[in-house]
């Protein structure tokens, strides 16, 4: 499917992007809807310029979307550029040159897509999606946990949600097994869904990309994920499913896959479990059986010759150890001979203020009574997330604090007295 480039250097230009956002923001419009729309008026602004005679030409879009289409304002799309410069999102459009040519070639591609971090080159990848339920057995979450580890040390590009349950599985193991990983969401970008994985968010931006078709500030509706999930196949070239029911949004992205014409395989269960019982029937249906990376990578070694990597296989113990979290440690009580002690520490140099930021000084002051999780140091200062945790690095960097077992952060440094 061909769109017309309005492209500098691979990005569009601010002007043009404002039509995409207007073309998409339209009340009822589908996906497929703007892509019939782009195929008649050649450009967003084609559309946008049209006279209102022009769009009842177009009788197989629905009376509301060409309603719709008459509604000239500006003023939410203006909106949303702004929430994107301040995110740091970047937009991507059909036009784009960036645009992954898999993606593009579904049959309801997103017109837009908005993305944090470093956008891959999809089309020279080998992505493979990792899927499954949110409810998920033990043996589910270690078997999407082991793919996704060593998929990643394998060579290949892992791509999955960000829900809870083997989404959350999958992207960790890809995490630790140090590849890129992309998560498409059903939300804005800036929305953690679920509350308890934004700090996942900011690991998965900073190892790969966040992709959504949702502008900033979009809340999590029900119906939104099953539509995202053609993104997460679209732009893979196969879909692993690791344990789901027959009725799930995980048979949704697997029949969405094979619509696409996309690889299909399954990890096996125990017959008798209900959330083995989709892979299973997938099997018996034709699809590939899964039990460790190799499986799905030696289906595409020949047509990626550079790209799969063989490292020396991990064990499955090795696998779980790494996989592992780390244990909880037991919360410090804090006593008055406790904190003369941590005073006479000489591990713990003196360091002047001038030397920090403003972030830095508040988290060091709220770090030195005892060890405190990154959501404590949150709660206690009111600082953003996401300055919370680029502060955090830095200390980390500088020397001036460690993340102990639990995820606890110690500071090893105390401030001069006046």
């Amino acid at each position: 499917m061909d769109f017309p480039s309005e492209t500098r250097e691979g990005t569009e230009d601010m002007a043009s992007l404002k039509y995409w956002l207007w073309l998409t923001t339209r009340k009822g419009l589908r996906p497929e809807h703007a892509v019939r729309l782009l195929e008649h008026f050649g450009t967003p602004e084609g559309a946008y310029f049209a006279d209102p005679g022009e769009y009842d030409l177009l009788s197989d879009l629905p009376l509301p979307v060409r309603t719709a289409l008459q509604e000239k304002h500006l003023a939410e799309a203006e909106g949303i550029l702004a929430d994107c410069e301040r995110l740091g999102l970047r937009i991507l459009t059909l036009g784009d040159a960036d645009y992954p040519d898999r993606l593009k070639n579904i049959y309801d591609p997103p017109a837009v897509l908005y993305v944090k971090g470093r956008l891959p080159a999809f089309d020279e990848e080998i992505a493979v999606a990792v899927v499954g339920s949110r409810r998920p057995s033990e043996y589910g979450k270690r078997m999407a946990g082991r793919l996704g580890l060593e998929l990643a040390r394998e060579g290949a590009l892992v791509v999955s949600g960000i829900a809870q349950g083997l989404d959350t599985e999958a992207v960790r193991g890809a995490l630790k097994g140090g590849g890129p990983v992309v998560s498409v969401l059903g939300c804005g970008i800036d929305v953690a869904y679920p509350r308890e994985n934004r700090f996942l968010y900011e690991d998965v931006a900073a190892a790969g990309a966040l992709l959504s078709e949702y502008p900033p500030g979009t809340p999590p509706e029900g119906w939104h994920f099953p539509v995202r999930n053609r993104i997460i196949s679209g732009v893979s070239l196969g879909v692993v499913a690791v344990e789901c029911g027959v009725r799930s949004g995980t048979m949704t992205t697997v029949r969405q896959a094979l619509d696409q014409d996309r690889d299909v395989f399954a990890v096996p269960g125990n017959a008798d479990a209900p959330m083995s019982e989709g892979p299973n029937r997938l099997i018996q249906q034709g699809a590939r059986l899964v039990t460790c990376a190799r499986d799905v990578l030696r289906e595409y070694e020949d047509r990626f010759p550079g790209k799969v990597r063989r490292p020396v296989p991990l064990s499955g113990e090795e696998a779980a150890a790494r996989l592992e979290p780390r244990a909880e440690e037991p919360e410090e009580k804090h006593t008055e001979d406790a904190e003369k002690a941590v005073d006479k520490s000489p591990e713990r140099a003196y360091i002047d203020r001038s030397a920090l930021t403003d972030d830095q000084i508040e988290l060091l002051a709220a770090l030195e009574e005892k060890k405190l999780l990154a959501d404590d140091l949150i709660e206690l200062t009111q600082i953003p997330a996401r300055r919370v945790l680029s502060a955090l690095t830095m200390l980390q960097v500088q020397g001036y604090v460690a993340e102990r077992p639990g995820r606890r952060f110690e500071a090893l440094v105390r401030f001069k007295t006046e």
